[in-house]
């Protein structure tokens, strides 16, 4: 029979499907590979052009390039500050994990309230008072309320300095963080309402004060003393704080049995390590973005950053390991964040060798530290804060004075830089342990500090707040008085520094 098909008849789609077949499927996975390499050096010729009209602009008309710099500046500075309140996220998970459960709901309450504290408390008077007159060597004044031109907190107009919005966020953002540091030393047992009062007073004078003495024209700036990015201003400044109010509060119930201290192991160690992974992702935005500018320092001081924390981990592991027959978990946590505060004065200054070294002797620190202000002073800091932020603060501090490459001691700088260094400590030191000693008896004497010993046995989430962050699961007795982890830890040192 002879076929009357036409061809008409023959569908549109024939001749596609007659080439599909010629082509194996890795032919036909190129076709979209194509079209992208193609899209790609588009973009590349694009970027080119653009790149060479920026090399034009910057020798035509230097105000266009100035504009873009500082915009720049103030994109990277205002990333940064996200990354630093982002910090307050693994401040909470950390404490929180390495605490009991039965006050998780109260430690997670004062660490959200303490950045809304300090955010309002510094936007009234503390930016004030820590960047407000610059030419007063002792205390700033001037634009509260945030009501200021730039140059009323020593800043140059825009684009030529950072706008004051984002010079504001970025230095609240610190100052949240000195106040996040007492958390965790009083955590367990202090009362909510005296936690509000005494970090409202912190971050809206005490901290001020003293970064305006380094920060802002003050006296120890005048003097040589330098602290890039907080070892001091914002660490040992916390440390202090935490130190005070731990040793005026107390240790908790059943702490110490005969002298002898009592592990109270923590409920999660997962959500712990994950905070501290977010904190040590914060902290490039803590060290770099304290340069203030987008230029090649930023890289650089971020590659010193990450050195010292890898070296405080290894060392505070193996430390710990040799010194208690097991590798605790705690104790890298610890180690981490040791050599994260221990660089954070110098990380600017001092070389990659250096670094390392700075981060090792952290982590070598915090280990023993932990174990002398637990045992030996008996201090009782659930988290180790004052370990990590004020011991490794002073620390780090120091170490500017050796391993700086300009004025350290061990670059053939002489004494001066660590004269300095020294000075600033103490005085510092002796001011916000003062002021903090103050207010803490303050306190204690007029609206007590401590809760009561049923809330304390019960939890601070009930007695504190009316709600549990585990209801409805089984809970264990964890031998203290009161619901919490059955995990056995039979280390008296650990526990975390935040």
């Amino acid at each position: 029979m002879v076929s009357t098909r036409t061809k008409k008849d023959v569908p549109v789609w024939q001749p596609l499907k007659t080439i599909a077949r010629s082509f194996s499927p890795y032919w036909i996975a190129c076709i979209p590979l194509a079209a992208i390499i193609t899209i790609v050096w588009n973009k590349a010729v694009v970027a080119e052009s653009v790149e060479i009209n920026v090399l034009e602009v910057t020798t035509e008309n230097a105000d266009a390039v100035l504009q873009l710099q500082g915009t720049l500046d103030a994109i990277w500075v205002l990333i940064a500050a996200i990354l630093v309140i982002f910090m307050n996220a693994g401040f909470g998970m950390l404490e929180t994990g390495f605490c009991r459960h039965k006050n998780a709901v109260n430690i997670l309450s004062k660490n959200l309230i303490v950045f809304a504290l300090a955010t309002l408390a510094y936007w009234a008077i503390g930016y004030s008072l820590m960047f407000g007159g610059p030419e007063n060597p002792i205390i700033g004044s001037g634009g509260w309320f945030l009501s200021g031109e730039p140059a009323t907190y020593g800043l140059d107009p825009f684009p030529a300095g950072l706008p004051v919005s984002v010079a504001f966020l970025f230095q609240a953002a610190f100052a949240g963080t000195a106040a996040t540091i007492v958390s965790g030393a009083v955590a367990e047992r202090i009362k909510f309402n005296d936690f509000i009062v005494f970090s409202l007073l912190l971050v809206g004078i005490s901290y001020p004060i003293t970064g305006h003495w380094v920060w802002s024209g003050g006296w120890l700036g005048s003097l040589g003393f330098s602290d890039f990015a907080g070892s001091t201003v914002v660490h040992s400044v916390g440390g202090w704080a935490a130190l005070m109010g731990a040793a005026i509060l107390g240790p908790r119930m059943n702490k110490y049995i005969d002298g002898r201290p009592q592990a109270i192991p923590g409920h999660n160690m997962s959500i712990a390590t994950l905070g501290c992974l977010i904190l040590w992702i914060g902290w490039f935005g803590f060290n770099p973005g304290s340069q203030l500018a987008a230029d090649e320092a930023v890289p650089y001081i971020a590659v010193t950053t990450n050195l010292a924390a890898a070296a405080g981990g290894v060392a505070a592991t193996f430390v710990a390991w040799v010194k208690d027959g097991k590798p605790d978990l705690s104790m890298i946590i610890n180690g981490i964040l040791a050599g994260l505060v221990g660089i954070t004065a110098g990380c600017d200054g001092v070389s990659y060798w250096g670094a390392v070294i700075i981060g090792a002797v952290a982590g070598v620190i915090v280990v023993y530290s932990v174990s002398i202000i637990d045992s030996v002073l008996k201090i009782d800091d659930p988290v180790g804060a004052i370990s990590v932020h004020l011991v490794n603060g002073i620390w780090g501090t120091l170490a500017v004075g050796l391993f700086n490459t300009e004025s350290g001691l061990f670059y053939g700088g002489g004494f001066a830089q660590l004269g300095s260094q020294i000075v600033g400590i103490v005085a510092i030191g002796a001011f916000t342990a003062i002021f903090s000693g103050i207010v803490w008896t303050a306190l204690k004497a007029t609206m007590g500090i401590r809760v009561s010993a049923e809330e304390e046995l019960e939890g601070l989430d009930i007695g504190e707040h009316g709600m549990e962050a585990y209801a409805g699961f089984a809970k264990e007795t964890d031998g203290f008085g009161g619901s919490g982890s059955s995990t056995v830890n039979e280390d008296v040192t650990t526990g975390a520094g935040i």
